[in-house]
Formats: structure tokens, sequence, C-alpha cells
């Protein structure tokens, strides 16, 4: 496998062959060899030696088939769910330019509370799993000696397993990470100080590891209602990550800051996201700068994605990008697909080479509206880090709301994220250590107390131990899969005639998973467009008929729609059933309603079951969840029995339950709902409380049948169950 040739496929089970054996040929991140380039006719200046194996762009038929490597790295995002069908599309991804795999996607590592084993592939595809993460690296060894080029490998250091992450890491040689405690902080109400403890033990072992760290200051644009207006946080959000890293021991080379331009066209896109790109380089020059588009204004339109990309991809031409990221419209459609990690790529390879050496050729005025813009966001950035010192620091400012708050610093909106220095997840769980606490390993932060025990160790810890997992990789614990009726094999051993036989099936997200897509037309308003296409995949006998994509046209002259297929048959439109239409109120509308009536949730997921990443992605405000409207909750975990729902409304005086209810043999749905109803009125409290279920088997109809007030399946969003709590808490208040 190690000399694979383009014409050979992958043996994923050659991969996963004495896995336990493998030890990663390489630690830390690479950059780009950046030189001007001589390729063909043609000199580069912004650029990188070439791939040895690559797909060159569609016009480069008519150049020689020549195939330019700009100067930054390249990434791309993917995370299909099945860590062995990923591994095909990284190879592709290589040959197409990519030197950045990051593995993450519809669900962060912040929302573990610790490392697990097996496969589970229904969180999203995250490689949180040793053997995740060991077989892909493993598959990345082979394919950067196949293109030549080294490959960084990429995922998230964060959550309250944060510290543990880093060191499976860098037991596994991935080689960059997200690492930032305010993320945690703010957007996953993890204890300040707890978050801080761990990012400073985190952020040791990755300098340890010399991973490429980047920060998450982004999100705040991506979260806040003005995104634009918040560009002075930005600053003084990477300044503190910044420092924090380097004063840990990070290399400046290796701290990363995550540039996100605040807007996105139809808003006057350069006026406001160039003079930003430049303030932030001036005033961080130290560091490197990873470039990616604010996903904010994220849709499921392919050709709106690319314009976005593609302006993006000009700021960075116009000032700089170490690191840039891909765009596809993966977060809009929830479906991670091969075709478009690789046209991202290419959107990316092809603009940047395009615009090479373009500031040989133009200038930025160094007077006028762009240098004024710039210096107005960094005296605000500079006031506001007074303000945050003034009160106190950092754990003040946030417990005040200064941080993700609308109003342009240093005016405030008063919708800031605020949280408690003594709640959120993990309070209270940081302890003093002992006066003789040891630790003899290598990379940890802080008192170790090895000199009490050997003075010659002090610098070398583990030595007391005979080393540790980071110097004896053979002392790691390979753990394979546990679960015998949800993992790789049985998976390939499903679709093995499609890897070594002669059988072919179309493809978007898994080996063999048959599907196909088709664009069409309607002449009607979308509403009953979505309805005919949906219909239209019935009749071509596809099942699990989605719309990927809907697009207006005109209200009433026509729609288009991209679902899965192909047709050549009539629709009547009279003999459509239109779907049940979800009434979303506007984000406005909420937030008041809720200022003026205040409303409370008890959450959490039901009975015996232990999934979780589906309701908190509904109630945190980092994925648009009930949160972000004003609506309090609280977080009752996973396994909750039904009754506690119930008593835990009356304590904290909550108004909304919302249960969880995932598994659904021996209908445990439908009994858990019909429980809940039952348990509240015994109560006396039914006529009081509001009663949601959720869950991928949970639809309106089968929720309100067993006497819930409303349902919401799959792919539901934060504010249609806001939308719901606030027409149905009118009515009961009527």
């Amino acid at each position: 496998m190690n000399n694979i040739k383009p014409n050979e496929k992958l043996d994923v089970r050659e991969i996963l062959k004495d896995l336990d054996k493998y030890v990663p040929r390489k630690r830390g991140w690479v950059w780009r060899d950046i030189s001007p380039q001589q390729i063909g006719e043609f000199t580069y200046v912004q650029a990188s030696p070439g791939l040895k194996n690559y797909v060159p762009l569609p016009s480069a038929r008519s150049i020689g088939n020549i195939d330019p490597q700009p100067d930054a790295v390249i990434t791309t995002e993917i995370a299909s769910g099945r860590f062995e069908d990923d591994i095909r599309r990284m190879r592709m991804a290589a040959y197409h330019g990519a030197d950045h795999i990051m593995v993450i996607r519809t669900a962060g590592q912040s929302h573990f509370d610790g490392l697990l084993e097996g496969t589970p592939q229904g969180i999203g595809g995250i490689p949180v799993t040793r053997k995740q993460l060991r077989a892909q690296r493993r598959a990345l060894d082979i394919i950067e000696e196949e293109v030549g080029r080294p490959i960084n490998y990429h995922s998230y250091v964060s959550g309250v397993a944060g510290p543990e992450i880093a060191v499976l890491f860098t037991e596994e040689g991935v080689n960059g990470a997200h690492q930032d405690p305010q993320y945690n902080v703010l957007y996953r109400n993890i204890n300040a100080v707890r978050s801080f403890v761990d990012a400073a033990e985190s952020k040791m072992v990755m300098a340890y590891a010399s991973m490429a760290q980047i920060d998450g200051a982004h999100n705040a644009n991506a979260t806040a209602r003005d995104a634009w207006k918040v560009m002075p946080e930005l600053l003084v959000q990477h300044i503190i990550n910044s420092r924090l890293s380097e004063r840990i021991g990070i290399k400046k080379e290796n701290i990363c800051l995550s540039t996100v331009p605040p807007a996105a066209s139809p808003t006057p896109d350069l006026k406001l996201n160039l003079p930003y790109a430049v303030a932030l380089r001036e005033f961080l020059s130290d560091y490197k700068m990873r470039a990616q588009m604010n996903t904010k204004y994220m849709d499921s339109s392919t050709r709106e994605a690319t314009v976005t990309h593609v302006l993006n991809l000009l700021v960075s031409r116009l000032t700089s990008a170490d690191i840039q990221s891909t765009i596809t419209p993966d977060e809009g459609r929830n479906v991670p697909w091969h075709i478009y990690n690789i046209e991202a790529l290419d959107t990316a390879k092809q603009a940047m080479v395009g615009m090479d050496d373009l500031l040989s050729m133009v200038s930025l005025k160094e007077d006028g509206y762009l240098q004024e813009k710039k210096r107005e966001i960094q005296e605000r950035a500079v006031l506001m880090m007074e303000e945050i010192i003034e009160m106190g620091g950092y754990f003040s400012a946030v417990e005040a709301g200064m941080f993700v708050d609308s109003g342009e610093y240093p005016a405030r909106n008063g919708d800031g994220i605020s949280r408690d220095i003594n709640g959120g997840v993990g309070a209270g769980t940081v302890v003093e250590r002992d006066i003789d606490y040891m630790a003899p390993v290598t990379a940890h932060y802080g008192y170790n107390n090895i000199e009490q025990y050997d003075k010659s160790a002090i610098d070398d810890p583990s030595s007391l131990i005979n080393g540790c997992t980071f110097e004896k990789p053979e002392l790691v614990k390979f753990i394979d899969e546990l679960d015998d009726t949800d993992n790789v094999y049985l998976r390939m051993d499903k679709t093995e005639q499609y890897r070594s036989g002669n059988l072919l099936k179309p493809e978007v997200q898994w080996l063999g998973d048959g599907t196909i897509t088709v664009d069409l037309f309607f002449p009607i308003g979308v509403r009953a467009a979505e309805a005919a296409a949906i219909l239209t995949g019935k009749k071509m006998n596809l099942s699990n008929v989605e719309v990927i994509h809907k697009e207006i046209l005109h209200p009433t002259e026509g729609t288009r729609i991209q679902i899965k297929g192909n047709v050549n048959f009539d629709i009547d439109i009279d003999q459509l059933v239109l779907p049940e239409e979800i009434k979303v109120h506007s984000e406005d509308e909420i937030l008041k309603y809720v200022k003026d009536f205040p409303i409370k949730v008890v959450a959490g997921t039901a009975g015996n079951d232990e999934h979780s990443v589906g309701i908190r992605e509904v109630l945190d405000i980092k994925h648009g969840g009930v949160e972000k409207y004003g609506i309090k909750y609280e977080y009752l975990g996973t396994s909750v029995p039904i009754e506690k729902f119930v008593d835990a409304a009356i304590e904290t005086k909550s108004q909304v339950i919302m249960m969880s209810t995932i598994i659904s043999h021996d209908d445990t749905h439908y009994k858990n709902m019909n429980k809940l109803h039952n348990y509240a009125v015994e109560k006396g409290v039914r006529d009081k409380l509001i009663l949601i279920a959720g869950g991928t088997q949970v639809t309106p109809e089968i929720a309100r049948i067993n006497n819930m007030d409303q349902g919401f399946g799959r792919g539901t969003k934060g504010i249609q169950i806001a939308s719901f709590i606030l027409d149905k808490h009118r009515e009961m208040n009527e």
C-alpha cells in the first residue's frame, strides 16, 4: 500500500490491518515551501512546488494540463460519518491540492464529556476515537507519498475533555487543532475557570507536538445578529487567544487566527471586510492567518457559496492568508458531499493562482476610507481591551455580557452572551493541587513537584517512569470497536460487492449509497414546487427523497428545486399534497416576545437514551438554538427519568419541557411521550406546560397523537422551536 498508483484503489481493509501496531510517520504541522515557480510558459510568485500526482483544473486542458499550486495551505473539511469512506474522499481532495484535512462537521468535540471508543458514526464523522484517528492518519501517510507533499490532519481540542483529546491527538499524529477557551465559555457554556485551566494543559501538549493551533474568535461574527458590528471584539478575542497560547509555549509560527470576513454580499462586501482584514493583520502580524468564509451566510446554493468564496479569496490576496479554508454549501444542505469538497478546493486554487502576485500590480491606498476605517476598528478594539482590564479582567467582562454583543463597541445592544463564572458545564471541578502532587509525564502544565523526587528530571519528568506514551508509542492501549452491531467491518461487509466486485453505484456521501441528484424547475411557487419535487422522486421509485436546494426565481412564476433522481413524466399540480408548513417568526419578534414574557425550558434525553448531540444543537446558542432568542434552559443531561422532567420544570418554574427521545424499538418514543403527558396531568401542571418531543423518529403528527403539544424531527432548527413556543405560550396566556 505504501507505493499506491493512481489507477489503484485504496484498500481500506489493508489500512485497518494491524492498525494496533501502526505509528504515525511524523509529528507537527508542515507549512508549504513558498518560492517562485516556473510552470510551462508562466512564472508564479505566490506559489509552492507542484504535486507528483494531481487532477488539473478543467480550464488547464487548453494550457498543457498544468497544475500550479498557490502559497497558502489549502483546507477541506471532510466528515460524512463513516471514516472508511472519508478516507477515499481525502485521497480525492489531495489530488486537487488539499494539504490540510479538517475532520469536523455536524458536531463539535466540545459536545462530548469524555473520550469515546468504538465507531460512533452518528456524531457527524468527527474522529473522536483512537481507531478513527489512526486509520485516517495512516491513510494520509500513504496519500501524501502519492501526491508528493505532506498533508496536515486536523480536528478539535475543546470541551471538558480537551486535555485528554490533546494527548490523544499527540499520540496519533494529529498535526493541527482548534483550541480556544473562549469558544468553550461563550458557545458551549463550559465554566470559564475550567475552560482556561483545560486550555493551558491542552496548549502545553499541543506545543510539545508542534501542532498548529487555530482559534475560534470568528464564531462571534458567525453568531452575532449584526456580524459586521463585532469587528473590534474579534480583534480583542484574537489578542487574548494568541497571547495566552504564546505565554504557554506555542510558537508564534504555529498560532493561527481564524480570520473570517464579518459580512457577505449583498452587503458592500469589500468596504466592510477589507478594512477589518488590514486591521487584523497589522495588529497581529506576528501570527499566521487562517482565512475562512463566514458560515452565518451559508445556504444550500452552490452558486452563492462560490461567489462569496471568491470575494473572500480576493481579500486574502489583497492582504494575506497562510491557511486558506475552502467553502462548500454542505452546512446549508447538511450533506457532506464528495463533489462539493472538490469544487471548493478547485475554486480556491483557481482564484488564488489567477490572482497571483496581485499586489505587484495594485496597491491598497494609504489614505482615505480604507485606512480611516482600519484605524477606527483598531481604536475601538483598544478601548474595549482597556475597559475589560478596568472591569477586572476577562471573566468579569463575560459576566457583563461584553462579548458577541451586536452593538458596535462602545455601543451596546444588550444581546451579548453572559456567563456566570461560577456556573456552566464543569463548574466547581477545578481544585488546587496538593503540595506533594506529581505527574511524571511529558508536556504537563503547571506545578509538577518533580524536584522533590529527582532534580535532574525537572526538564524530563517522564524519565522517572522510563518514558510515557509520548516517547513510547508501544505504551498506548489500542482498543478496537466495541459495538458488534455498528462497526466499520459490518459496514464494509455490506458494501464489499462495490469495493472489490464489479458492481458500481452512484454516490454522494458513502460507498454504494446509490444517491443521484436531479435539477428540476416548476412554474409555480416554492411550497407547491417542493411538494411536486418530492412526489417526482417517489414516482421515480427513489427512497428517502429529499429536497436539497430550493431557489425562488419568482414568487409565482418559477422555482428551481434540486432532488435525487431523474424524471420523464408530468405532475398534476392539483393532486399535490403540500407539506406541513413550519411557521417561523422573525428573530426580532421572538426576541421581543421573550424579553416581555421570559420563558424557561428544561431539556434532556429521556429514559435509557445516551444521545445528546441533537438536543444540544437546538438548545445552544452556537448553532442557533433556542438560547439565541433569550430563552433560558436547564439541561438535565441524558438518560433522564420521565418524572424528572416534570419535577424539574416545577422546581425551576419553567414553562416548557423539551424531551429528546431517539430510541424507537418497542415504540419507546411513543411511550415516553404519553408517560410525560400523564405525569404532568398527575402533578396537576399539564395545562401550564408546553410539552415538546424531538428525535429522528419523531414527526409533528406522531407527537400530537401521543399527547405532546408538538414534535420536531431531523433537521429542526432552533428558530422553529422558538417560534412554536412563542405561539403556544401566547395561546395559553390569552
